[in-house]
Formats: C-alpha cells, structure tokens, sequence
C-alpha cells in the first residue's frame, strides 16, 4: 500500500486574499508531494510497509528518522489542507468552544496563547491544538513532530515553516497566524477530530 497526495478541498485561488495561489502550488504540490515520494520510496521493505499513516508516525519515531520526518510531514500536512476553509474563522462549533473555554478560560485567551506559541516556535515547526487527559492545551513542536507522538490527539495546527507564509507573508509570521486564526481556520473539521478522538 502507498500514500498518494489529495487534491486540496478547495480551488488554489480560493483563500485568497489571505493566502495565494502561488503559495498553495508551491507548498502543497512541491513541498508535501515531496514527503509523500519520499516515504513511499523509503518504506519499501520495511517493517512499515502496509501500516496506516498514524501507525508509521508512532512507529518510527526516534527510530527512523528518515521516514519519520516524511511520515509525519505527509500527516501533518494532510490535516493541515483540511484545518483551513474558504471563509474560515468566525464562530466555533458548540463541542470545540465548550472544550476551550474550559480549558484556556476563554476565546480569546487561546488565540493569545496560540499565536505566542507558534511565535516562539524557532525556526521550523507547527503550533498545535491538542486533546490530551481530556483537557486541551496548546503544543509547538520542532520540525515533523506532531501530538501524536506525545501521547495526545491533534485537533487543530497552523504550519509554521517559513515555506508556509513566505510568499505572503515574508517575515511577517505574526500577521500569518493572526490571520490563521481570524480568517482561515476550518472550525467543522477541528471538531470532527475531536468527536475521533474521543
């Protein structure tokens, strides 16, 4: 069994203004195509080969870093399409907004905790949303990693490698985030992972 990369859920221009066709057909037709060929051509043979993706994410870590990195990049990515909408932001689904208002005390507090998270992530990496015990709480992680190697499921990442926002945003990744969160976010699909994960 190999991975394929998914078309994206929506058309290349269709979140601009916030982010532009050229950033979609540079990140996701070159960058995640890349992690996607990558570990295909890396688990042939290996104990890995015929796992699902989540699998071979647990599996590899601190083990293989090689496939590691492309596993998780292909996982991460896959999510990350996904956690973005035209028209996105706006009102937070009931589930998602009782989860975070008991957990960071309000709406707000959480876009203030998670912009300062995915700003102080040095250099490459991704900010997250996570459900772990129950409790939802905020995690930056460096390069590939994601939650799911901590023990705690996903529901929500903004991608803060430079090849992410560079070609809108340049150095600017503070307005990226911001915009993320008030223009971007697909709220629907953060709570569709967290009806899975629970």
């Amino acid at each position: 069994m190999s991975f394929t990369l998914e078309d994206l859920p929506y058309a290349y221009d269709a979140l601009q203004p916030y982010l532009s066709r050229e950033s979609f057909e540079y990140h996701h037709d070159k960058h995640h195509a890349t992690y996607v060929t990558n570990l295909n051509n890396l688990i042939k043979g290996t104990e890995f080969e015929g796992k699902s993706l989540e699998e071979v994410v647990v599996a590899s870590f601190g083990k293989n870093t090689p496939i590691f990195n492309n596993a998780a990049q292909h996982y991460n990515h896959h999510h990350y399409w996904k956690w973005m909408k035209p028209n996105g932001g706006g009102a937070i689904p009931g589930k998602i907004e009782k989860l975070i208002v008991d957990s960071f005390g309000s709406v707000d507090k959480f876009k203030e905790d998670f912009q300062k998270e995915g700003l102080a992530q040095f250099g490459s990496g991704w900010v997250w949303l996570e459900l772990k015990d129950g409790k939802a709480a905020i995690r930056k992680t460096p390069n590939a990693e994601s939650p799911l190697v901590h023990g705690a499921q996903p529901l929500l990442v903004a991608d803060v490698w430079e090849h992410s926002y560079y070609i809108d945003y340049r150095n600017r990744r503070a307005d990226y985030l911001k915009t993320f969160l008030e223009h971007l976010v697909n709220w629907e699909h953060a709570e569709e992972m967290l009806d899975a994960a629970k």
